[in-house]
């Protein structure tokens, strides 16, 4: 009889073990929302007042290369108190919080998975404004970056893989089978998809590794090049026409890094000599020394009387897919 119970003792205590080890798992759920939709959760007073102005300032800032002005994300304010059960299901989220530490804190799947959530702190609306001021790069990096990922998610649904890119310049990227190889020229590619009021395009192409030297006039070597490339490749609508750069717009350009390797980014408008044609582009010349070549990858998108932001989202996301091989 005492060896019965025993084993029945020992039993409840591995059985209460297990049930607390499980119970410290949490289930996350899968989290959901439109690519750059960025819920925040914020006091409704503070919305309205200082912080709620930087917020909007920051993340709601026009993006880059546009003809018309459109918003970095699309913000859904939240108070604390709603923030609550499907609310918190939201893919990127901003977290206004009051506290005596100031901080800014960047954390992955606190609520759902995938998911990133920016939590800033301070215990002023001057100390909390001027946190956001100070990360404001970091923070639209950390909640686009999510947003780049989860762009190529959807792409990997369905990609394209009957191409010779990789065989023709060494490297895979991956864009959906939507999308067609409308012109392939020895190591040039044109890639399109049509889109309901017109088309969304990516170019690859190199130039040799002197090709575009990175000084004061980085930016019109640029022009000169991508007005070279049109004046060959990207034919208009009428005889004689052909993409050429926006000349009336200056362009914006930074530096960056595409899969490690550095690389300069422009963005600007295209327009079509001799016809009433032009859109958004983002250009990257990429610095492959490894295969002493720069590397060119173009998206552009025409899509006259729609907003263009979502198209050009797509494209970037495309393109920082690349992987050399």
């Amino acid at each position: 009889m005492q060896k019965f119970l025993l084993v029945f003792l020992s039993f409840l205590v591995m059985t209460s073990c297990n049930e607390g080890k499980s119970s410290n798992k949490r289930i996350l759920s899968q989290s959901s929302g439109k690519i750059n939709n960025l819920s925040v959760v914020i006091d409704n007073d503070l919305w309205e007042g200082e912080i709620g102005e930087t917020i909007r300032s920051i993340l709601a800032a026009p993006v880059h290369g546009l003809p018309q002005d459109e918003p970095l994300f699309i913000l859904s304010q939240l108070p604390p108190v709603v923030f609550t059960g499907f609310a918190q299901q939201s893919r990127i989220v901003l977290k206004i919080e009051k506290s005596d530490s100031s901080n800014v804190k960047i954390a992955n799947n606190l609520f759902a998975r995938p998911q990133r959530v920016v939590v800033v702190s301070g215990k002023s609306n001057d100390i909390i404004s001027q946190q956001l001021r100070d990360n404001a790069e970091q923070i639209v990096m950390a909640l686009k970056n999510e947003e780049i990922k989860e762009q190529q998610r959807r792409i990997k649904l369905s990609v394209h893989e009957n191409n010779t890119i990789k065989e023709k310049l060494g490297i895979t990227i991956k864009f959906p089978s939507a999308y067609r190889i409308a012109t392939e020229d020895g190591k040039f590619y044109w890639i399109r998809k049509d889109i309901t009021t017109g088309t969304t395009n990516i170019l690859l192409y190199e130039l040799p590794y002197n090709g575009i030297k990175d000084n004061d006039s980085v930016v019109s070597q640029i022009i000169k090049m991508r007005d070279s490339i049109g004046k060959v490749h990207i034919p208009g609508p009428l005889d004689g026409s052909f993409m050429i750069t926006e000349d009336a717009y200056t362009p914006f350009l930074a530096k960056t890094t595409i899969n490690d390797k550095p690389a300069i980014e422009t963005r600007g408008i295209w327009d079509v000599k001799n016809a009433f044609m032009s859109g958004p582009f983002v250009n990257y010349v990429i610095d492959d020394k490894a295969n002493n070549r720069l590397l060119v990858i173009e998206g552009f998108a025409f899509a006259p009387s729609v907003e263009k932001r979502d198209y050009m989202f797509e494209l970037e996301a495309i393109i920082k897919s690349i992987d050399f091989q």
